[in-house]
């Protein structure tokens, strides 16, 4: 599987009009060209900034699927106005599992819901010196994840985009997990792994978010 987190830095109060039409018009339609939308999420320390996480079976499904969707009929009609609220929407890892991923409903709410659920989220991103190391992973393993209720892991994809009309990061490492609840604790020997600080998102899922 290969997976994209994308960050959507939005104008200022636009993040619900964006939600309310991503959530109305951009689940199934993506869905129906062969890709899944795992979850779409307020970020809880940043008001203007929207997260969303989609998931391909490999590269080249997503190149066919990606084209499918934005030369459709549904992104068409719609994307001057999904536009409109973005200030820049490249921020976007390219990752793959790095050990079991989450557990998600088969199901999503049905169209016209608008309640969101009360939980909450947390994506931690690592950025390492290198690609991750088995040894990284077996200390992320023994130290990481007893300590924090992690429900999936991923790691960097270094495959070439496959639709390069759509900018992914490069030149990064990084290790990315999914934990429910807030922020897990500070592990001190984390530390010693990582290129730079931590990065850490809370986040909530909106009302349609598969991953709830």
């Amino acid at each position: 599987m290969i997976f994209e987190l994308r960050q959507y830095t939005l104008w200022p109060g636009r993040r619900d009009t964006l939600i309310e039409l991503f959530d109305r018009e951009f689940l199934e339609s993506q869905e129906a060209t062969g890709m899944r939308i795992d979850g779409q999420f307020r970020d809880e320390d940043s008001p203007d900034r929207f997260v969303w996480v989609r998931s391909f079976p490999d590269m080249e499904q997503r190149a066919k699927s990606l084209a499918a969707f934005y030369g459709g009929p549904v992104w068409q009609a719609h994307r001057d106005t999904a536009n409109d609220t973005m200030v820049d929407s490249d921020d976007v890892l390219l990752l793959r599992p790095a050990g079991p991923a989450w557990d998600l409903p088969t199901d999503r709410p049905p169209q016209g819901t608008v309640e969101a659920p009360a939980t909450r989220f947390t994506a931690s991103i690592a950025h390492l010196p290198e690609p991750a190391t088995q040894a990284f992973r077996d200390f992320f393993a023994a130290e990481i994840a007893p300590t924090v209720p992690v429900i999936a892991r991923f790691e960097t994809e270094y495959a070439w985009n496959t639709f390069p009309a759509l900018p992914v990061r490069t030149g990064e490492h990084v290790f990315v997990w999914f934990s429910r609840g807030d922020a897990p604790p500070a592990v001190p020997a984390l530390d010693g792994w990582l290129a730079k600080p931590i990065e850490t998102l809370r986040l909530t899922p909106t009302a349609r978010s598969r991953l709830r």
